[in-house]
């Protein structure tokens, strides 16, 4: 119901109206002390009001929107003294022609202050002028702080909604990546025939289940994210047999929470460039760790060795995950990757959330 209101307020015209109602309840009941009669205090704050609000839809709606807005500097700042001086007339003629004379006894020490009470003399009186301007000028004032606070929200809106668009999209590329590997690997079984086919199958049904339905939010458990990666490691364990060696050491609570699929995508890059090539015995380290406030996340592997020159080019999983750091832990991460000959590491620190 606010956000209906405040919606309707910031595309209509009438929050005007809505806004000047709020100024004359607050400025006829702090002032009626003021008055000698409430036709007097309702008069006098009608026209006062009246004269404000005129004012900032005139400098808001179309000195700022016409002028200001499209870099016409010049005309607005001539644009705003005349609206000034004009308002400062009005409003002068007003006391002179209504106020004074309706209401006479009100204003006798206000007359005090004039040392020649006449038109020109009150339209040449500099501090009466910079006085009655910024009475008139403060409601335009609050109206502008009021409509750059709801620029600023809807600007974070829309930032929300891009970081969130972004990550809904480095997901859709990571996740068929990942898919796309383990799919590999249940086929190279089911083409040997293996018993351990129905495992395999059990274990991509819980990590669909996890990527699917349970990965949706901007952060989750690091227990699931840690049960994730052991489904992930028993599939590879099966694929490869004793042609990898695999730790994984954990020292964490597990209650800790962090964005979903980030560590999963350096383990799977582990594999598919340091073991999927090598024939001899591979190696694959995984530590995760937390120092003070920090989560300590730590992949190594080993290299197959090649004749050809290790190739620099990142993996995709990789790239999305610069990205998806930079959205989810803007300077609140330290990645380290050491490309070696024999080996290749990645060392993510998160500060925790």
């Amino acid at each position: 119901m606010l956000q209906e209101i405040q919606s309707f307020l910031e595309v209509s015209k009438f929050k005007y109206v809505v806004f000047g109602v709020l100024i004359f309840a607050f400025s006829a009941s702090t002032s009626s002390w003021y008055y000698e009669t409430k036709w007097e205090l309702f008069i006098t704050f009608s026209i006062r009001v009246t004269l404000q609000i005129l004012m900032a839809f005139i400098i808001i709606e179309v000195l700022l929107k016409h002028l200001l807005n499209k870099q016409k500097q010049l005309a607005f700042v001539i644009a705003l003294i005349a609206t000034l001086l004009a308002f400062y007339t009005i409003c002068t003629l007003i006391y002179i022609n209504y106020f004074e004379i309706e209401f006479p006894k009100t204003y006798i020490n206000y007359l005090k202050r004039f040392n020649d009470t006449s038109l020109v003399g009150r339209l040449t009186n500099i501090g009466e002028f910079v006085f009655k301007t910024l009475y008139l000028l403060y409601p335009t004032l609050l109206l502008l702080v009021f409509k750059l606070y709801v620029e600023k929200q809807r600007l974070l809106k829309l930032t929300e909604q891009k970081k969130s668009t972004e990550l809904k999209a480095l997901k859709n590329q990571l996740n068929p990546h990942f898919l796309f590997n383990t799919l590999n690997n249940l086929y190279a079984l089911t083409l040997k025939k293996s018993d351990d086919a129905p495992k395999v199958i059990q274990k991509l049904s819980e990590i669909l289940d996890y990527i699917l339905y349970r990965c949706n939010q901007p952060y989750v458990s690091l227990n699931k994210e840690i049960e994730l990666i052991d489904n992930y490691l028993s599939l590879e364990k099966i694929r490869y047999g004793d042609r990898v060696k695999i730790t994984f050491s954990k020292n964490i609570t597990g209650h800790e929470k962090v964005a979903p699929l980030l560590l999963l995508t350096f383990v799977e890059n582990a594999f598919k460039h340091g073991v999927s090539n090598e024939i001899n015995l591979a190696t694959v380290n995984i530590n995760i760790s937390k120092n003070n406030n920090q989560l300590v996340f730590k992949v190594e592997n080993s290299k197959p060795q090649q004749i050809n020159p290790v190739s620099k080019k990142e993996s995709i999983g990789l790239i999305n995950i610069k990205k998806q750091l930079e959205l989810l832990y803007p300077k609140a991460y330290d990645l380290n990757i050491e490309n070696k000959l024999q080996s290749f590491s990645a060392s993510l620190k998160l500060n925790m959330i």
